[in-house]
């Protein structure tokens, strides 16, 4: 039977089978996960039908542990039920999580597993809140990407209803959950198809009903508890078989082949990574790289975490394997080692397999990008005589030494893979238009696609940086883009600011939205960006989008004009086929505003290339001068800690930048998660396209504007005659009013370098006659 290709990301997967095989969903959104709470309840609102033939009832509670008690009241009423969650969200969930696997209820949770706060709260996705609740008796099942997330959750559901073990689907918060990748789906007719039915109709039997009474949630004492307990120890013993099996039931209907381990590389490895969820794709990767180079390693990704078998992980090793890295995502302190490690060494010493040494790792807390290069350096670690143990990737450990010597960057995509970079800002419409673009190219190709989205941590007007790519064959890099064929600024402020052409490949494509010709771009371009561009000889593009935008009425929105630049220069999809998907895209997504913006989006691709210019890159580039190093007046923790992640380069903050004894005396950070306060006005961006203008002749002195102002931008000042004196002669004032105030001077202070252009200024001031870029 053919199957549908969609674009989608891993929490869309995820919700798309659980809404197939649920009766109820009991949600409370907490970030990664909140996605699939929202597309469960939009599917249901739509009408749309599970393989029951009924919507899912979707019913948001008060908090998690609403939730999951929610779910464990439905499921003892014979109600299949699940929910979405993650980080403190599945921590609350601990107490209903044991009284649902004790008894022995079928269920799936699915989880974006994401970092636990503890120094700090952190949004991002490691397996923290996972390994918290490996103790509660839920089997735990881990997927690599947004593919394996909709295949391995139709496993979780068939094998949770015939094992009678719950089963918590995860996948890494972000890097999975939120990764757009085109995702073959199985229709829901299918998927009845597979459904165990006699175990459905069983679990229901067991619901409580007045027709079969039963007494549930007893207090028993120390006479019968220990019995009772060891009961379900059959339940367990048998679910190991009953998962493989579902398993290799699922991927014989979906031509994807799974198991509970699964072996990749050189048959006669001897030096083996074992790893589980999206990391595993990265090692998959590099194995294709290094062996290629003569190398000969391997790898063991994880699909089920619990229950534990230790005869499927003996089989899927490697028969001359001497070495095993054990990667955990998380960070135990004060254990033995970390969880996975710490289950691997049990596992060989019951086999009596001492012929093996077991290391451990620790890699990609709080979504630490995880690369090819580190997996080098954990091969690298291996193969030497005395390898380090409980060793780190991704980071400078220069306190207690446990991160693994640094070494060259590789590049292991596969021939053929266009990769792409794209520097916006929050709210310019970047983001979704090249989610938009990820579709299209998805949709009308064979290609297989990936679209991952970075954003820092201000709400709106903050930097986004896209990192798309398109291949032949599947995308495994879940990992940053850091070798670019093309590479797009739609910020001209970042141009001297951040680091972006550094990421190009030989031959590839600069692309810059700017004002600037001639020699006005000559001028802006540092030194630095020159000579990468001619030493590589990139092809250099520029555009003023903001001109073209404001002219047809769309203000800062430049997102349709970048993205057909996208489509014209990266050659991923011929320019007018991908122009006529586009137009369509707009009607759909903004047909709903009237024709006027519909329009206007049309007039804007349609403008775009007639004002594209290729810029010639002169070979006196390659000797350009250096921009020298700027140096601010600043705290040491500013230049040192906070500037360098302002700049994109925090993973090069060294460990001993959070170090310090906790002795009570202050300083400016320290182990415990303590920053120092008032750094903004340390950053300086000057990000916006418009700033304000103060007018002396029309200004009342309100003060409006500056009591609206976000960002502290605007500052009312009073001065003294003799203040005034040390002022330059274009530094304009005006008389005060009032008896108080005599004999003082004022002025509406104007911090530009602060300013995010957002125009509120302009729309409160009573006098304002020039527009959001001149308010009085």
């Amino acid at each position: 039977m053919s199957r549908e290709f969609h674009s989608m990301d891993g929490n869309t997967a995820a919700t798309y089978i659980a809404y197939a095989f649920s009766d109820v969903a009991a949600i409370y959104p907490i970030t990664p996960s909140s996605v699939m709470g929202e597309v469960a309840d939009d599917m249901s609102a739509n009408g749309e039908l599970n393989i029951f033939g009924q919507r899912l009832r979707v019913v948001e509670m008060q908090s998690e542990a609403g939730a999951a008690g929610a779910v464990h009241g439905a499921l003892s009423t014979g109600s299949l039920a699940t929910t979405f969650t993650a980080s403190q969200g599945l921590l609350l969930m601990i107490p209903n999580m044991y009284k649902i696997s004790g008894e022995l209820s079928p269920a799936v949770f699915h989880v974006s597993a994401r970092s636990v706060a503890t120094h700090a709260l952190s949004i991002f996705g490691d397996h923290s809140d996972v390994m918290a609740v490996r103790g509660t008796g839920w089997g735990l099942m881990a997927a690599t990407s947004p593919q394996e997330v909709h295949d391995l959750a139709i496993v979780s559901h068939i094998a949770t209803l015939k094992s009678k073990v719950p089963m918590l689907n995860f996948f890494d918060g972000f890097r999975t959950s939120h990764e757009i990748q085109k995702v073959e789906t199985i229709s829901y007719d299918e998927l009845a198809e597979m459904a165990p039915w006699d175990e459905i109709e069983a679990f229901r039997k067991r619901g409580m009903n007045p027709e079969h009474p039963q007494l549930r949630g007893t207090a028993q004492n120390p006479d019968i508890f220990f019995q009772a307990r060891e009961a379900a120890n059959t339940f367990y013993n048998a679910s190991v078989g009953i998962i493989a099996d579902t398993m290799a039931e699922v991927s014989k209907k979906l031509g994807r082949k799974y198991n509970l381990f699964d072996y990749y590389g050189d048959p006669d490895a001897e030096n083996v990574i074992v790893i589980m969820a999206s990391g595993a794709d990265v090692v998959h990767e590099t194995i294709d790289y290094l062996n290629a180079k003569g190398g000969k390693v391997g790898l063991i990704k994880i699909r089920l975490y619990r229950p534990w078998s230790t005869e499927h992980f003996l089989k899927a090793l490697p028969k001359r394997v001497k070495r095993l890295a054990i990667m955990d995502r998380t960070k135990e302190p004060g254990a033995l080692g970390d969880p996975l490690y710490i289950d691997i060494i049990a596992a060989l010493t019951e086999a009596k397999r001492n012929d093996i040494e077991v290391y451990g790792g620790r890699y990609g807390l709080s979504s630490k990008d995880f690369t090819p290069t580190d997996v080098k350096e954990i091969y690298d670690n291996l193969a030497t005589k005395n390898p380090m143990n409980h060793f780190t990737v991704s980071i400078v450990d220069d306190v207690t030494n446990t991160s693994l010597p640094k070494s060259e960057p590789i590049d292991t995509s596969p021939a053929g893979t266009v990769s792409c970079k794209l520097w916006g800002l929050g709210a310019d419409g970047t983001v979704g238009a090249n989610k938009e673009a990820i579709k299209i190219i998805g949709d009308h190709t064979n290609k297989h696609t990936q679209g991952y989205f970075q954003y820092d941590a201000k709400k709106s007007g903050g930097i986004t940086i896209s990192h798309l790519r398109f291949s032949d064959s599947p995308i495994l890099g879940h990992y940053f883009v850091k070798h670019a064929n093309y590479v797009a600024c739609h910020n001209p402020a970042y141009i001297g600011m951040y680091d972006m052409a550094s990421d190009l490949k030989p031959n590839g494509c600069f692309v810059i939205n700017c004002p600037w010709v001639g020699e006005e771009l000559e001028k802006h371009l540092p030194g630095s960006v020159k000579r990468i561009l001619a030493e590589r000889n990139i092809s250099l593009y520029t555009i003023d989008a903001v001109k073209i935008a404001e002219e047809i009425g769309l203000g800062g929105r430049i997102n349709m004009i970048m993205q057909t630049v996208f489509f014209k220069l990266s050659r991923v999809l011929e320019v007018d086929e991908a122009i006529g998907y586009l137009k369509k895209a707009i009607e759909k997504t903004y047909g709903a505003k009237g024709k006027d913006v519909v329009k206007m989006n049309f007039d804007a691709v349609d403008k775009t290339l007639e004002n594209l210019i290729k810029v010639e890159v002169p070979e006196s580039w390659k000797n350009a001068p250096l921009e020298e190093m700027v140096t601010h007046d600043e705290p040491k923790w500013v230049s040192q800690v906070m500037r360098p992640i302002l700049l994109q380069k925090g993973d090069d903050v060294p460990v001993s930048e959070f170090y310090g004894p906790l002795d009570g005396k202050y300083r400016w950070t320290g182990p415990d998660g303590t920053f120092p306060v008032d750094t903004a006005q340390f950053e300086k961006r000057g990000i916006a396209i418009n700033v304000p203008e103060w007018n002396d002749e029309t200004c009342i002195m309100c003060n409006q504007c500056a009591f609206v102002c976000p960002h502290g931008v605007l500052r009312p000042v009073l001065l003294t005659e003799e203040e005034l004196k040390k002022a330059p002669a274009t530094f304009k004032t005006k008389a005060t009013k009032g008896k108080t105030l005599e004999g003082l001077k004022y002025r509406m202070q104007v911090s530009v370098l602060d300013c995010t252009g957002c125009g509120n200024c302009a729309d409160i001031c009573p006098v304002n006659t020039g527009g959001k870029s001149d308010p009085a």
